[in-house]
């Protein structure tokens, strides 16, 4: 964890030295112009810039408007203190929005703005990059024939310090927005201001959250519910975080095995025998290895016999694909991190860390841990200059602000996090409520085994199973940015807000 706090710090420092090391112009601007340069340096705290478009989704043609802006974030006072940053999307043919859904988008990080969905999954504008998610040159997007636009209304939304979202004065303190729980309560405010300034209260409601934005829309659906009283039809997390369920010791260890059996599957270092079937024939025999003997051998720690340590670890070998020796060396307990090291180091590359079909180059083989991820350096080089070519030439919003990929928000206060029981409550106090979890096989940071160890524990009880559904893609963290599973994973979206959308009359009661 660790290593991966200082990577985000090393790429948002180095992201910072990038914009402090413009070079320099002869300075020909009148004072005017400069406090005008000035101003547009700094957030407006309400703005708005509308476009027009349409995009041809399965076959209909579908009209829309785009609203990019900022609404307040207000203080206890009734002050605002933040400007937050938002691109909505909206069906422009229909008349009744009462019935019409509407889709509320985030991202994680927690730093991390809603730019990845935005022009890579849901939205009607994607980024250019070739069927497998890799960069390509020149940049740019095109229209998105997958879009859930065609169903629902969607808005994208950048938290503090993300996008273009700012707090309004270095005074501000940032406990008020930095920390799990400061995070869910002024957001939640935050889409009670949407909310009424678009007229959206009688609509249908969805959470889609994505990596952190899991563990921030499962707290905002309980929030948004206890708090402001609005009352979601679902929510959705694509490759959810652990949502504050503890999993510490054994379990920690044992359950990134499969996604370690996946990764190898996919990279051809299986044993024979496993490699010639498919990777779904694979898996379920690593999960109850997992379950049955994994977690049970690493509990008896070093009352474990030599003999039965030796027979685990050959099976943790046998599906993850590294060396026996270096499962003992590890005393069963495998890194991730030397995971994503060792599986190729035979071949001199390292697998990425979000998504591991994506192959790195380190300076020596020796080592720990991959000196770099490989993932998001490609992301980074796709996705950036897309979306700044999007807001700010397509859409038309003048800034000069940077637009933060990731921005600085930290110190982040990560206690109390309570997120996944705060969504099992927020399910039980509404029959209307339902769950959708879309995992990547090859995501090594929100794996998709995790995923569902969150659902059994979130309900222990077995009385929500008929509300909560999981799904996993043949790709990573952003399964979406492969073209099989773009396609695939709106359509599940599509076919989960109609099913979710109660029928004319049906009432919310058990």
């Amino acid at each position: 964890m660790k290593r991966i706090l200082l990577s985000l710090l090393l790429l948002i420092t180095c992201l910072a030295s990038v914009h402090a090391q413009k070079p320099a112009a002869a300075d020909t601007t009148s004072k005017n112009d400069k406090q005008q340069n000035a101003h547009k340096r700094a957030v407006e705290v309400e703005s708005s810039v509308v476009t027009k478009n349409e995009i041809t989704i399965k076959g209909q043609r579908v009209p829309y408007k785009v609203v990019a802006g900022t609404l307040p974030v207000w203080d206890e006072e009734g002050k605002p203190i933040a400007g937050i940053f938002y691109t909505y999307y909206e069906r422009s043919d229909v008349s009744d929005r009462s019935a019409r859904p509407l889709m509320i988008s985030f991202n994680g990080g927690p730093g991390t703005a809603s730019v990845w969905m935005q022009i890579g999954y849901t939205g009607p504008r994607i980024l250019k990059v070739d069927d497998e998610g890799n960069p390509v040159q020149p940049y740019g997007l095109k229209d998105n024939p997958n879009s859930i636009l065609d169903v629902a209304d969607i808005v994208y939304v950048d938290p503090v310090n993300t996008g273009f979202s700012r707090p309004l004065s270095k005074d501000v303190p940032t406990s008020k927005f930095f920390g799990v729980n400061a995070d869910i309560k002024y957001l939640a405010d935050w889409i009670n201001t949407f909310i009424s300034r678009y007229k959206r209260w009688a609509s249908p409601k969805y959470l889609i959250g994505e990596s952190y934005g899991t563990t921030r829309v499962s707290g905002l659906s309980l929030e948004l519910q206890n708090a402001h009283w609005i009352y979601l039809n679902g929510v959705i997390l694509v490759s959810p975080t652990t949502l504050g369920i503890e999993r510490d010791g054994p379990l920690s260890a044992a359950l990134r095995l499969p996604y370690f059996a996946a990764t190898a599957w996919y990279h051809k270092a299986l044993a024979s025998d496993l490699q010639q079937k498919d990777l779904t024939a694979v898996l379920p025999e690593v999960e109850k290895f997992t379950v049955d003997e994994f977690i049970p051998a690493l509990a008896l720690g070093g009352s474990l016999t030599e003999n039965k340590k030796k027979e685990i670890a050959e099976k943790v070998a046998r599906y993850s694909g590294i060396g026996v020796q270096q499962v003992l060396d590890q005393n069963l307990d495998v890194p991730a991190g030397y995971f994503w090291k060792e599986l190729l180091r035979s071949k001199g590359q390292t697998v990425g860390r979000l998504d591991s079909r994506y192959l790195g180059i380190d300076r020596k083989n020796a080592g720990d841990y991959p000196d770099y991820n490989a993932e998001l350096t490609s992301w980074l080089h796709s996705f950036t200059p897309a979306i700044n070519m999007y807001l700010r030439e397509e859409l038309n919003y003048k800034t000069d602000l940077d637009y933060y990929m990731f921005g600085p928000v930290h110190p982040w206060d990560g206690s109390n996090d309570k997120t996944g029981e705060n969504l099992r409550q927020a399910m039980a106090e509404n029959p209307y409520l339902h769950l959708l979890v879309q995992s990547g096989y090859y995501d090594g940071a929100c794996d998709y085994f995790n995923a569902k160890y969150s659902m059994w524990q979130m309900d222990p009880s077995g009385k929500l199973k008929d509300r909560m559904s999981w799904e996993g893609y043949r790709s990573g963290h952003m399964m979406y940015l492969r073209k099989e599973d773009l396609a695939t994973s709106n359509e599940r979206l599509r076919e989960f807000i109609k099913q979710s959308t109660p029928k004319p009359g049906q009432a919310a009661k058990y």
